[in-house]
C-alpha cells in the first residue's frame, strides 16, 4: 500500500509561516498514528515568479496533477501589482484550480463557541453556526469568452462572458447534493433567475438533479437576497450551492460571520481519480498578508484546518480530522489566541508557532 501524497505550496507573505504549522501536524500523525505522508514542496505565485519567471512553473504543475491532494498558501503581494496580468501571482492559483479541473469549492463557515463574541453579527444570531457553500468553481464569467478591453466608438469597453453548461452545472450540484446528504439533508441553490438566462438554466439543472435526491429538501433564492439572508439568519442555511461569481462574494460574506478570515479552511474537488478520491486542493480563506509576514503574527488554524479537510476528504481518515477539529476548538476555548482573535487591551497573543505547538498539545492529551 502506497502513502497518502501531499504537494505543499506555501506561496507568498504568511504562507511559509502557517505551513510549517501544518507540517508539525503532519509530524505528529506520523508519530502518534503510524501513517507517513510523502510529502513535496514547490513555489507557487510570486515566489514561483522570483524564481521562474512565471506565477507556476509546468513541473509544479504536472506535481500537482500526480498526487493524492495539495496544500496551499496564499499567493501574492504589493511588489507583484505591476507585472502584466497573465504572470500576476493569483494567475497560478487559477492554472491549478482549472488544469485539475477542481470544479467544486466548499467554503465551510463555522463559528466556533469561544469565537461568537468576534462576529460583526449578534451572538445569538451565528452562535452554533455551521453551513457550506459549494461554489462552481471553473466556470462561469470568471472564464467565458469573449472577454477583455476593447476601444468602440472613442471609448474602452470591458467584457466579461457568464457563461455555463448544463455539464458544468450538474456535476457541481451532484457535489453539493452529496454533501447535503452527509448533513442536514437542505440545499438552497442560489443565482439570479429573474435577471439572466444563465440563471434560469441554473435553476432548471439542479431541479433536475435534485430528483436523484428525494431525501434532500432544496430550495432555490435569488443570489441578492442570499447575501441578505446571510447576515440576517444565517442558521437558516444548510448547504448552499452557487455559481462562479456569486460563490466568490457569498462565501467571503460568510466567512465574516464568523469572526475572522484566520479561521477558514476550503477545499477544491475535482473528478475521482483511478483511486476513487477526487482530484484535490486545499487552501486557508485568507490571503498573504504581506504587512505580518514574518513578524509570526499570522493565524496558522484555517491552514491546519484545511488539512483537516484533507484529511477527510482526499485520504479517508475521518477520525482524524475529527481529532484535529477538535484540537482548534480546545485551544481557542483555552483562550489562546493570535492577534486577530483578541479583543481585550493588555492581553499578550499568541505567535504563530505558539498557536500550533497548542494544537500539538491538544492532540496529546486527545489520545
Amino acid at each position: 500500500m502506497t502513502n497518502p501524497s501531499l504537494l505543499i505550496l506555501p506561496g507568498d507573505g504568511i504562507g511559509q509561516e502557517v505551513m510549517a504549522e501544518v507540517r508539525k501536524v503532519i509530524d505528529w500523525i506520523g508519530a502518534k498514528r503510524d501513517v507517513t505522508f510523502d510529502v513535496s514542496e514547490d513555489l507557487v505565485g510570486g515566489a514561483a515568479y522570483d524564481e521562474h519567471g512565471v506565477p507556476l512553473a509546468d513541473e509544479t504543475m504536472a506535481k500537482a496533477q500526480e498526487v493524492d491532494a495539495v496544500l496551499l498558501g496564499a499567493v501574492g503581494g504589493p511588489q507583484y501589482d505591476d507585472l502584466d496580468f497573465s504572470v500576476k501571482p493569483e494567475r497560478g492559483l487559477l492554472r491549478l484550480r482549472k488544469e485539475m479541473d477542481l470544479f467544486a469549492n466548499l467554503r465551510p463557515a463555522q463559528c466556533f463557541d469561544a469565537l461568537a463574541d468576534f462576529s460583526s453579527l449578534k451572538k445569538d444570531i451565528v452562535s452554533g453556526l455551521d453551513i457550506m457553500i459549494v461554489r462552481e468553481l471553473t466556470s462561469g464569467v470568471y472564464f467565458g469568452e469573449p472577454r477583455g478591453i476593447s476601444e468602440v466608438d472613442g471609448q474602452r469597453v470591458g467584457v466579461n462572458t457568464q457563461r455555463y453548461t448544463e455539464a458544468e452545472i450538474e456535476r457541481g450540484a451532484r457535489a453539493a447534493f452529496e454533501l447535503a446528504m452527509k448533513r442536514d439533508k437542505r440545499l438552497c441553490s442560489m443565482e439570479k433567475a429573474n435577471v439572466m438566462e444563465s440563471g434560469i438554466l441554473w435553476r432548471d439543472v439542479v431541479t433536475e438533479v435534485s430528483k436523484d435526491y428525494p431525501e434532500v429538501e432544496l430550495s432555490h433564492m435569488y443570489a441578492d437576497n442570499g447575501a441578505m439572508q446571510l447576515v440576517r439568519a444565517p442558521k437558516q442555511f444548510d448547504v448552499i450551492y452557487t455559481d462562479n461569481l456569486f460563490g466568490d462574494i457569498l462565501s467571503d460574506c460568510a466567512a465574516m460571520l464568523t469572526g475572522s478570515l484566520g479561521m477558514l479552511p476550503s477545499a477544491s474537488l475535482g473528478a475521482p481519480m483511478e483511486n476513487g478520491r477526487p482530484k484535490a486542493m486545499y487552501e486557508p480563506v485568507h490571503g498573504s498578508a504581506p504587512d505580518i509576514a514574518g513578524e509570526g503574527k499570522a493565524n496558522p488554524c484555517a491552514c491546519i484546518l484545511s488539512f483537516a479537510m484533507a484529511l477527510r476528504y482526499s485520504f479517508d481518515m475521518g477520525a482524524e480530522a475529527d481529532r484535529l477539529e477538535a484540537a482548534v476548538e480546545k485551544v481557542l476555548a483555552d483562550g489562546v489566541r493570535t492577534g486577530d482573535l483578541l479583543n481585550e487591551a493588555g492581553v499578550k497573543p499568541a505567535t504563530t508557532s505558539e498557536m500550533g505547538n497548542a494544537v500539538i498539545a491538544a492532540l496529546d492529551a486527545s489520545l
